[in-house]
């Protein structure tokens, strides 16, 4: 799992096909009191394990801050 801190802008150097997968999010709070949110996605439907997780990512509150500013610059 990682946890983001931080997001930087970097091109793609080329644009891929994604799959649709399902995402749920849950608000962690850690011992120290800061909150996360967590996003985990689970594998698509051709996965050999089915509903299995894939991937999980904690977003601390300043890239939370920052993916905020990102929609509101590029109206998303």
């Amino acid at each position: 799992m990682a946890t983001v801190t931080k997001i930087t802008h970097q091109a793609l150097e080329r644009e891929s096909a994604h799959s649709e997968v399902e995402c749920t999010y849950d608000v962690i709070t850690d011992k120290e009191g800061h909150r996360f949110l967590q996003l985990d996605t689970y594998g698509s439907k051709g996965r050999q394990l089915k509903g299995k997780k894939s991937q999980s990512i904690r977003l601390s509150q300043a890239a939370i801050d920052e993916i905020k500013a990102i929609i509101k610059e590029h109206k998303l």
